[in-house]
């Protein structure tokens, strides 16, 4: 594979501060959503089957040499979705034997519907969903999803896996406009009804390369081929926090896009 390394960072997050990737995915992008705003360009491999794209020791020795620099936490995520690696629970398991630091898993959550994805993530200290789409149609719209995916679907897995799961489970919205009334109130309702400890309101801060982008992975700002997303509304991620905190109960974080 070249120089590709399954490790990378520290990146700045703002979520979570120091934070060192994991990469499970490798060279070619892997994922089952082919989302609009994608830091790492049009994914090259759509796929819902799991398998093994990198040894789990080699990711194992690269986080062995990086362990000692300083992190907040080590972030399971890379090339595309992360629960496609079917030695994922032998990654998280392995980097629990080497450190204490803080291990998360990023996922759109397309597999939470399979039980050996599950059992994976339940060793993760905290796993954070993508829910981007509320609507079936909002799904299709940014998420693009490789199958025909109904927002109901991927809701009901969630819950279930909320049920199953003992660790932190957080929820990351990218917002790329503002919603309607009707979907604003319905991510309300399915949010309390979920109990996340955490909610994350975003919006792309990252410009959209045209073409695969390993340097996605990081907190790359500027390329030479690419595309940035019209600015939200400077108030509206606030005004949609303030709703959910005080409708739902819950602890919303949000970023302000500098105009």
């Amino acid at each position: 594979m070249n120089n590709f390394s399954p490790v990378y960072g520290p990146v700045r997050s703002w979520r979570y501060g120091n934070s060192l990737g994991i990469d499970p995915i490798g060279m070619v992008s892997s994922c089952s959503f082919n989302c609009v705003y994608c830091q790492l360009g049009a994914i090259e491999h759509l796929s819902l089957q799991r398998q093994v794209f990198i040894p789990t020791g080699a990711i194992l020795t690269a986080i062995e040499a990086r362990i000692k620099e300083p992190l907040d936490v080590i972030t399971v995520s890379g090339s595309g979705e992360p629960t496609l690696a079917l030695n994922l629970g032998e990654i998280i398991a392995g980097v629990k034997d080497i450190t204490a630091i803080p291990l998360v898993v990023l996922t759109n959550g397309t597999l939470l519907g399979v039980p050996a994805v599950r059992q994976d993530l339940a060793l993760a200290d905290e796993v954070s969903v993508k829910l981007d789409g509320i609507t079936t149609q909002r799904l299709k719209q940014i998420n693009r999803p490789i199958s025909i995916w109904e927002g109901e679907h991927l809701w009901e897995n969630l819950q279930n896996f909320r049920q199953e799961y003992h660790g932190k489970l957080t929820i990351q919205t990218m917002i790329l406009a503002p919603w309607s009334e009707a979907e604003e109130q319905l991510y309300i309702d399915r949010v309390k009804a979920l109990q996340p400890q955490h909610i994350y309101l975003n919006h792309p801060r990252r410009p959209k390369p045209k073409g695969r982008l390993i340097a996605g992975r990081e907190n790359l700002t500027t390329i030479e081929h690419g595309s940035w997303f019209q600015p939200i509304g400077r108030d509206y991620l606030g005004r949609f926090a303030q709703a959910i905190r005080q409708e739902a109960h819950l602890t919303v974080s949000y970023v302000i896009q500098q105009e």
